[in-house]
């Protein structure tokens, strides 16, 4: 697998970029389109909230797209950041270091 080291584009910035922008809307009248408060939209064309699988649905179904495009970049975002952004993940202990269970 390819490592990545640049910062998967977040979905919000995809939605701004690519929907709401080339249509001319304001967050506002594309989050009634999407039937959500500006608000929530907003948190996540500003990349500070997810999309969720609702907003996928919804975003799929306005957009006439499938909700699991929305999903896998929202994944391979939050994924990316888990991994280069935070640490705690590394005091997992590796499978091949793994001492057995005595059940095993």
């Amino acid at each position: 697998m390819i490592e990545r080291t640049r910062k998967p584009v977040h979905p919000g910035g995809i939605i701004l970029r690519e929907c709401i922008e080339p249509l001319n809307l304001s967050v506002k009248a594309f989050a009634e389109q999407l039937g959500v408060s500006r608000k929530t939209l907003s948190k996540i064309v500003n990349e500070r909230g997810a999309v969720t699988p609702d907003m996928a649905l919804r975003l799929s179904r306005r957009l006439g797209t499938t909700p699991q495009i929305w999903m896998n970049l929202q994944g391979r975002h939050d994924l990316w950041v888990a991994e280069h952004e935070t640490d705690g993940w590394k005091a997992a202990v590796p499978k091949d270091k793994a001492t057995p269970s005595p059940d095993a």
